[in-house]
């Protein structure tokens, strides 16, 4: 039999992977909740619709991405691909728009089948924020302001560059949209052939192409600013100013677009090159029309979504958590003396590993090993005594202690650092 190993594209995430995508997890819980942001989670598969409608049957996502599957009672579900869609369907479901605005924050594993590629996974995880209810410019600068402060704590932010861009609402696009395909259908023999049949379907996604030679016909192409009517000109203006005025660097980016059909006005993405190739680590924009294509009322929204993964190769090693006292049973007479202990000391607060089997100078040397910095041994004697050793591995000494007192003294020593 062949050794088995986890599904393509999915990996198992060990202590130290773990405590990485903790520390991105809990590091954008406590930001978010500066903002007002309160934590919400939504089902791993919905109703395949709620996916499909917003995000289009003809977007890659759908077409290429999505794990669809028919459960036995013949609905057809999907693996969520991303989280925007549900939560603005959780909305809905529980009759929260009559108390907008809202504010929610997420974190979760999502689906695509896509290449697996560094940072990039079949299963991976997201963080994300989602603001409903608000449709100025002011909070769309929020919510980048959150993201910004997301990556400032976890010390990346000066790696990333924000980029910036509007893509107007409606009629702006519309007219820009006439533009592009004009231009395009003009240069459609040189397009590459995913940029040819995005021509027919979602023109706007033609900017983001890596192609080389797409990006060539690109540099000459029409710019969605230059459509932008007065009430787009202003959102925009409301964004930046906001930003300026907090210091929040940025740049203009006119090719900028998201991959989903339902944004509108604001775009932005945090990249970073620090990782190879430039990539984006968060990114998000405004989707005022999600709420009614997936048979809602009217209700502005926006938000952003990062990749855990991505966040968490950036940080690099992150020291995992481990118990820093163990209580060693010398021989079997004492170890559920020893268990006792243990359970004892974790009563008042601190983390016990109780290690059992084998040559008491072997584990000792593992414990040490495991930032282990002070052993509470019990032998028999000992626990006919009452008493136990307490080893400070750091200093090298030994003292026996009534075993009633080994609490305090742990606690004691523990505050110290190393004390002896």
């Amino acid at each position: 039999m062949s050794r088995l190993q986890p599904a393509r594209g999915t990996t198992d995430l060990l202590p130290a992977a773990m405590a990485a995508h903790r520390a991105v997890i809990d590091t954008a819980r406590g930001a978010a909740s500066q903002y007002g942001f309160q934590e919400m989670a939504t089902p791993i598969f919905e109703f395949a619709e709620v996916f499909s409608r917003p995000l289009g049957d003809s977007s890659d996502v759908v077409t290429k991405e999505t794990y669809n599957f028919t459960d036995r009672g013949g609905e057809t579900l999907t693996l969520r691909p991303e989280n925007t869609a549900g939560v603005v369907r959780a909305m809905i479901s529980n009759g929260m728009t009559q108390s907008l605005p809202l504010k929610y924050f997420y974190a979760g594993p999502m689906f695509r089948y896509e290449r697996p590629q560094k940072g990039r996974m079949r299963q991976f995880h997201q963080i994300g924020i989602e603001y409903l209810g608000p449709r100025d410019g002011v909070a769309d600068a929020e919510i980048i302001g959150c993201g910004a402060r997301v990556l400032g704590e976890l010390a990346v932010l000066d790696r990333c560059t924000l980029h910036l861009n509007s893509l107007g609402d409606a009629d702006s696009r519309q007219a820009y949209r006439a533009a592009l395909v004009a231009y395009f259908a003009a240069h459609a023999d040189d397009l590459s052939e995913d940029s040819r049949a995005r021509l027919k379907t979602n023109p706007l996604r033609i900017l983001d192409s890596k192609d080389s030679g797409d990006r060539d016909i690109l540099a000459s192409a029409p710019r969605l600013d230059e459509y932008l009517n007065d009430d787009s000109r202003r959102h925009f203006d409301s964004v930046t100013g906001a930003l300026d005025a907090a210091g929040i660097a940025w740049m203009f980016d006119p090719l900028l677009v998201r991959g989903l059909d339902y944004y509108c006005h604001t775009a932005f993405e945090f990249i970073t090159d620090a990782l190879g190739a430039q990539g984006t680590v968060l990114g998000g924009g405004r989707y005022d029309g999600l709420s009614e294509m997936l048979g809602g009322p009217p209700v502005p929204g926006v938000g952003w979504a990062a990749g855990v993964e991505r966040l968490a190769m950036l940080l690099g090693d992150v020291e995992t958590a481990v118990p820093r006292v163990a209580v060693m049973p010398m021989d079997g007479d004492a170890e559920s003396a020893a268990f006792a202990l243990a359970e004892q000391l974790r009563e008042a607060g601190i983390a016990v590993d109780l290690p059992t089997g084998g040559a008491i100078g072997k584990r000792l040397k593992k414990a040490d090993r495991a930032g282990v910095t002070h052993v509470v041994i019990m032998g028999s004697d000992e626990v006919a005594n009452g008493t136990v050793q307490l080893r400070d591995l750091a200093a090298g000494s030994q003292a026996e202690l009534p075993r009633a007192e080994v609490a305090a003294a742990l606690l004691d020593r523990l505050q110290q650092g190393t004390g002896s």
